[in-house]
C-alpha cells in the first residue's frame, strides 16, 4: 500500500503492456472523435502520444492511492519524476508534461504550442 507521503508509483505491468492499454484507449478516442464528425486536422495534435498517456494514466494511479488528493506543484513534479526514474523510455514524455504546466511558457509562431512541430509531409 502507497501511503500518502510516497510519491513513487506502483509498478503495475510492464510499460510494452501499459503502452499498449495506451493505444487502445487513443484508438477509441480518435475512433468515438472521427464518428462524431470531427475532422483529424482539428484535434489529433491536441491528442496526448502514447507515452504521454501512460505517465497520465500513472499519475493517475498515484493520485487515487493517495485518497484523490490533487498533488500540489512540488509533489506533481515529485511523482513525474519518479516516473521517468522507474520507467527511463519514458522519460521524454515526462518532461513534455512537465513542460506543458509552465505558466511562464512562451508560446510559438502560430499561438500556443505543444511541444510538437508541424507535421510535415514529404513525397519520397
Amino acid at each position: 500500500m502507497v501511503t500518502a507521503n510516497d510519491d513513487s508509483p506502483r509498478r503495475r505491468a510492464s510499460l510494452e503492456l501499459l503502452r499498449a492499454e495506451a493505444s487502445d484507449e487513443l484508438a477509441v478516442l480518435i475512433h468515438e472523435r472521427l464518428r462524431g464528425g470531427e475532422d483529424p486536422w482539428d484535434f489529433m495534435e491536441d491528442l496526448p502520444s502514447v507515452d504521454e498517456l501512460v505517465v497520465l494514466t500513472l499519475r493517475a494511479d498515484n493520485i487515487s492511492e493517495n485518497g484523490g488528493v490533487r498533488p500540489n506543484r512540488a509533489r506533481n513534479y515529485r511523482v513525474l519524476r519518479q516516473i521517468a526514474l522507474d520507467y527511463p523510455p519514458l522519460t521524454r514524455a515526462v518532461w513534455r508534461i512537465l513542460g506543458e504546466e509552465e505558466p511562464t511558457r512562451p508560446e510559438g509562431p502560430q499561438g500556443l504550442h505543444r511541444g510538437r512541430g508541424p507535421i510535415i509531409l514529404t513525397r519520397r
